[in-house]
């Protein structure tokens, strides 16, 4: 069935974040010198693709419950407005690539951030003309897999796929049973996908 729409991740897939991200994480944490940790770029990287929740236990998982929480949701909105100003950085060819997307495939977005998060990478970089809708579980509190399903179904989608760079990329596109585009170039490891980029161009390839 010809490819009518596709459904990108963000982190690892349309933007890097990770070196912002941990510099603004260990300013904060500095704060709190009783947790005595900081965060290497190698961490934040490991967490992409991750709910918060999820995030926190990783990374503070000798704090409380209630107190993972709170760092988390005091992470993530000193996160949000450093990056709605300053953005990240996009891969190569990004804008370019969308440009000619949009001309063939409805595109949308699909992660597992926290509300407002997508919305930073299309204010900072002016990309919202490209994407129809997007979702993600901050604000649904839904697994990736269940967003893309949110997506197909309100957009009518009739054969759709699923771009990400991690396993749970790819078990989302198995959840919401549509092929995966494995996007090497990103932070994770998948063995299993139906087609694989080396470079967000790449995607232009599909057929």
């Amino acid at each position: 069935m010809k490819i009518d729409s596709i459904i990108f991740d963000l982190d690892g897939t349309l933007w890097n974040t990770a070196k912002a991200v941990c510099s603004l994480w260990n300013t904060i944490l500095k704060n709190y010198p009783h947790i005595k940790k900081s965060v290497t770029i190698e961490e934040v990287e490991g967490c992409m693709g991750l709910q918060t929740n999820e995030i926190g236990r990783k990374l503070f998982p000798n704090l409380h419950e209630d107190t993972q929480h709170k760092l988390m949701d005091e992470l993530c909105e000193a996160e949000l407005s450093y990056l709605g100003e300053h953005g990240g950085v996009l891969y190569p060819k990004l804008e370019e690539t969308l440009n000619q997307l949009i001309r063939k495939y409805k595109l949308f977005i699909v992660s597992n951030c926290q509300d407002g998060y997508i919305q930073c990478f299309l204010k900072a970089h002016k990309l919202d003309q490209y994407f129809v809708d997007f979702e993600c579980s901050g604000a649904t509190g839904l697994p990736k897999g269940e967003n893309n399903k949110l997506i197909i179904q309100r957009n009518s989608l009739k054969s759709p796929v699923y771009v990400g760079d991690t396993n749970g990329d790819a078990e989302s596109a198995k959840v919401a049973e549509i092929p995966f585009v494995y996007a090497r170039y990103g932070f994770g490891k998948v063995e299993k996908y139906d087609y694989v980029i080396d470079g967000f161009e790449e995607i232009l390839r599909l057929k």
